[in-house]
């Protein structure tokens, strides 16, 4: 077998690699799965115990020998590539075109919603993205049994049993930055918060397991259910056109009561139907009180919505995932 090995050992010697052909066929030949050096392990059982160390070194000293050979070659037809490629630039042509880069279209999104709320009299407030229970489940009026408390809606970073430690969550909606920013803040607020928010959700065309919200406070001295739906119009108009056709039906969330909800009539491929675009309501007294604001003397409204779902109906995009996967073909539709 040794007789085989040095054979072997020669034939990749005088192996001729001149191109990248040539390169994948000494691969082929020797490195592959299939190749002769692996067949020639596969004869180690043939080979007699005493025999054995002797001739897996020479095996290895063959294998080595081929895969150096196969590296430097490769380098080798770099290096000549380059120099070709060198020697025919021609340094008086003109420079190819620059590709300028682009703003993400939910990061354009987001900036047009900033925009309006600049308008509508609104300032911007941030918060935490790693959230405590009392934050952003109890201030804002979830029962201890409501389905968003689940780890199978939320995504838990610290679950205890103990009631005296608190269980830290990814947030699942910016409302929370609404509890702070009135516990650090006296009335009147005026304020919007977007940012980035998880929900333990199955990826699908229509949801994601992030995405992103814009919510907006207003609290001071009789904020009434009138000044809500005038705000909600405004915006609706400013985003989506002065001739957007919209509605405004009853809805329920934890935090506020009464609350509404907002459609728009929206048309596509010949074909038209309501769609949801924001959730909203005056804040229930509960939550003021939790985040020690009077509700005797205060009153105010909230209200949310996707930035995802309003950049899908903006773009006609049917499919949410598109927007996390950076394909520059579809980015570089938003130049």
């Amino acid at each position: 077998m040794l007789d085989d090995i040095q054979a072997l050992k020669e034939k990749i010697q005088n192996f001729t690699i001149t191109n990248e052909d040539d390169l994948e066929a000494f691969r082929l030949e020797f490195l592959s799965r299939n190749g002769q050096i692996q067949a020639m392990f596969s004869r180690m059982s043939e080979v007699p115990n005493e025999k054995k160390a002797e001739v897996g070194r020479a095996m290895n000293g063959v294998k080595n020998l081929a895969q150096n050979t196969f590296d430097e070659s490769k380098k080798r037809l770099k290096r000549k590539e380059a120099a070709s490629q060198k020697a025919t630039d021609d340094i008086t042509l003109p420079a190819p075109p620059y590709s300028p880069g682009s703003f993400h279209p939910l990061t354009q999104t987001l900036e047009e919603m900033k925009q309006i709320f600049y308008r509508l009299g609104f300032s911007i407030a941030d918060g935490p993205e790693i959230e405590d229970d009392f934050h952003n489940f109890t201030a804002l009026n979830f029962p201890p049994n409501h389905p968003a408390r689940d780890e199978q809606d939320t995504f838990f970073i610290r679950k205890s049993d103990d009631p005296k430690v608190q269980d830290l969550v990814l947030r699942t909606h910016t409302s929370p930055v609404q509890i702070r920013l009135m516990e650090e803040k006296e009335p009147p607020i005026r304020a919007i918060m977007p940012g980035r928010v998880y929900r333990n959700e199955a990826v699908s065309p229509k949801s994601y397991f992030l995405f992103h919200q814009v919510e907006a406070l207003y609290i001071d001295t009789d904020v009434s259910v009138a000044e809500l739906k005038e705000t909600l119009i405004n915006f609706a108009k400013l985003m989506f056109g002065t001739d957007v056709k919209y509605r405004l039906r009853p809805g329920f969330f934890p935090f506020t009561e009464p609350s509404l909800e907002m459609d728009i009539w929206w048309e596509a491929n010949g074909e038209g139907k309501w769609l949801e675009i924001l959730g909203s309501g005056m804040v229930d007294p509960n939550v003021l009180k939790a985040a020690n604001v009077d509700p005797e003397k205060y009153t105010g409204f909230a209200w949310g919505m996707g930035v995802e779902r309003i950049a899908l109906l903006r773009h006609d995009i049917d499919d949410i995932r598109i927007f996390y996967e950076n394909d520059v073909r579809f980015l570089e539709q938003f130049t």
